[in-house]
Parts: C-alpha cells; sequence; structure tokens
C-alpha cells in the first residue's frame, strides 16, 4: 500500500539493458506523467489509441502528461482486431511523420491488446527504433500482451504474421481501468491468467478457484496480487526465453487452435474466449495422447466454466477450415503443427507427436 491507500507493486523484467519495470496498481495511470518525466525517455510523446478507449481515456493521459510538463498527441485509430494490419501502420507512421516526430520522441500505447501490438511494432520501425511504454486498460493486455516484447499485426493468411520483438521501456498497470471494461472483455482476460496457471503454476491455479468470488467482484486485495503473478510468472519466462526459441512457448497453451478458432470467426469471437476453448481442446489432446490423466481435462474446464468461458468449439465450425488455419499457424513447423499439452496441472509439454485422427477429432468437437 502506498501513503495514500492506494495498492501499488512493482517488479522487473530482467533483460540487461533492456530491462523495464511493470508497476501494477490501483490510481497508475495519474502518476504516469511523472514517471515519465523523472525516467526522461523522451522529449515528447504519442498516445496512440483505437477510438473507443481515446474516447474513455485519451485526454485524461494527455492532461496527465501535460501536468508533468511533457508535450503529447493524441492519435487513434478504429477499434477492433479488423484495424490490426500494415495498413493501419502506415497511416499511424505517417501521422507522427506528419507532426515531426523524430528519434527523440517517443510512443504510449493506451488500449488493448491490438494497440500495444500495433504500437509496439510501429515503435520498433518507425526511424528504426524509437522508445515506447505499455498503458494496458484491458486485463488481457495487463497480464500478457504488454509483457514480454512480442508485437505484431495480422495478415488474411493469420494472426500475427508480420511482427518483431521489441521491448516497451515500461509498463503500467492501473486496475481501476477494469471497472470500464464490458464483462466479456474482463473474462476473456480472464482465460490468459488461467493460462498461467495451467501451464506452469498448480498453486496459482488453486488461488483461483478460492479467489473466484473476489476476483470477479474486481477487489483490489485479489486483482493486484493476481496480475502480478501472471506478470511474474511471464518474466520468468522471457527472461529465460527473449525471442521463443524454447521455454517461450510454453505461453501458447491454448493459442494453436484458439488461434484458429478465432480466425474461423472472422475474428468476431474475442480472443480469450478462442483461447479458452483452445485449453480445453489442448487438455483434450493430451488425454487422447496419454500424456495426461482425464482428470487434468476436467480440472481445466471446471475451471474455464466456473469463469464463464466457452470450453467448445462453435457449432458450425467447418473442420477443414480450422485445419488450414492450423497449418499456417506460426507454431508449425516443416509442416508439424506444434501443440502446448498439459501433463498435469501447472507443467505442460510442447509437442508435435500427436495423431492426425486425433486433432481432427478434436476439431469435430469430439471430447472423451
Amino acid at each position: 500500500m502506498n501513503g495514500e491507500g492506494r495498492v501499488e507493486q512493482t517488479i522487473q523484467v530482467g533483460l540487461g539493458e533492456r530491462s523495464y519495470p511493470i508497476t501494477i496498481g490501483t490510481g497508475i495511470l495519474g502518476r504516469i506523467g511523472s514517471a515519465l518525466a523523472a525516467a526522461g525517455l523522451a522529449k515528447r510523446y504519442a498516445i496512440i489509441s483505437d477510438d473507443r478507449v481515446a474516447s474513455l481515456q485519451g485526454q485524461h493521459l494527455l492532461d496527465i502528461l501535460c501536468q508533468a510538463g511533457l508535450a503529447g498527441e493524441l492519435i487513434t485509430f478504429p477499434h477492433g482486431e479488423a484495424s490490426k494490419h500494415l495498413a493501419t501502420v502506415e497511416q499511424l507512421a505517417s501521422r507522427l511523420a506528419e507532426r515531426g516526430f523524430d528519434r527523440k520522441d517517443g510512443l504510449v500505447a493506451l488500449g488493448g491488446g491490438v494497440t500495444g501490438d500495433i504500437t509496439g511494432f510501429l515503435a520498433s520501425i518507425y526511424m528504426r527504433g524509437i522508445p515506447f511504454v505499455q498503458v494496458p486498460t484491458t486485463l488481457l493486455a495487463q497480464v500478457d500482451s504488454s509483457v514480454g516484447g512480442k508485437t505484431g499485426v495480422d495478415l488474411p493468411q493469420g494472426k500475427n504474421l508480420i511482427g518483431t520483438f521489441y521491448q516497451p521501456r515500461a509498463v503500467f498497470i492501473d486496475t481501476e481501468v477494469l471497472r470500464t471494461l464490458p464483462q466479456e472483455e474482463f473474462l476473456g482476460g480472464m482465460a490468459e491468467v488461467i493460462k498461467y496457471g495451467a501451464s506452469i503454476d498448480a498453486e496459482f491455479f488453486s488461488w483461483l478457484e478460492r479467489q473466484r468470488k473476489a476476483i470477479l467482484a474486481l477487489d483490489p486485495a485479489a486483482i493486484v496480487p493476481m496480475i502480478r503473478r501472471c506478470c511474474e510468472l511471464k518474466a520468468q519466462v522471457v527472461e529465460q526465453d527473449e525471442r521463443e526459441g524454447g521455454l517461450r512457448r510454453i505461453l501458447n497453451f491454448g493459442h494453436t487452435i484458439g488461434h484458429a478458432v478465432e480466425a474461423a470467426s472472422g475474428y468476431q469471437l474475442i480472443h480469450g474466449f478462442a483461447v479458452a476453448i483452445g485449453m480445453r481442446a489442448a487438455a483434450e489432446l493430451a488425454v487422447r495422447s496419454g500424456m495426461a490423466d482425464p482428470s487434468v481435462a476436467a480440472g481445466i474446464d471446471q475451471l474455464l466454466r466456473a469463469y464463464q468461458l466457452p470450453t467448445e468449439i462453435p457449432a458450425g465450425f467447418d473442420p477443414a477450415t480450422l485445419r488450414t488455419y492450423l497449418s499456417i499457424d506460426k507454431k508449425t513447423v516443416g509442416g508439424r503443427i506444434f501443440f502446448v499439452l498439459p501433463e498435469r496441472i501447472g507443467a505442460v509439454r510442447i509437442t508435435d507427436q500427436v495423431r492426425e485422427a486425433d486433432i481432427d477429432a478434436v476439431l469435430r468437437g469430439e471430447f472423451l
């Protein structure tokens, strides 16, 4: 707790000269200006935000920067996954150039995962690299996409097929903004939270079971440590494998089939819901492959349902279409699809040793 009674915690992502702090707490947004002024990262900032988040928080953050003596401009783009493509990045870069932004300037990603991915990618290539900070406003972005430096945009063939590894200089997570989220967006973020427990930390998985009521009530006493634990776990993985050469791939639990389902929906299904479906599907593959006891799949299914998350591929989805998206997923190497499968709660295995018949059965929604 700080002096004003607000909950606040800071952890460090240790990457040598690319290390950076993650500050988590209530009321953090109001202190970003002073923190950036003290850090001296840039002489002015462009706040990049989608039109929906900008209408809620954009001017407020501009005022906060101004009060700290920092120049700032707000640049927006249409909200939604449909904006996550190269044309948006080109438009944003042109607007930066038109306004005279140079290598001494920086960007602030204000929004959810789409905004963070776009802004990070833009920062990595504009003027061959300028500093940026993450101010995630969705639970999914706070616990996952804002940390670790993966940036990118989509192609018609699949998600995040163009991108870079480019670390932010800082991450500011204000849990109060979660109260502005539609419930669906908050629940979608919980899928990524559950991912950490299911794939890395069995005790955290159990804690999520026990704290469900407090978490759904957005109690800061539960929300702040929950987000902190997710960030700690991700930081530990990223510190060991920044560029996803091995260990970091465990963070893709639920994302292989999840991304295929999301793409097949025309990105109408939100990412977190798709990941929840993907985790349950991965658990089923683990059982069918003899890697996990059926109780593992049942436990994952039960916790997902407790947080009102979907666990089945929606009716009407064509298995052949899902197969097509799987074949072009970034986790497919040499024509082999690599899955992250749970062996038990808190431990997963990366493998391409999955029978084609089992993949097809799961894509048809056939669970044991």
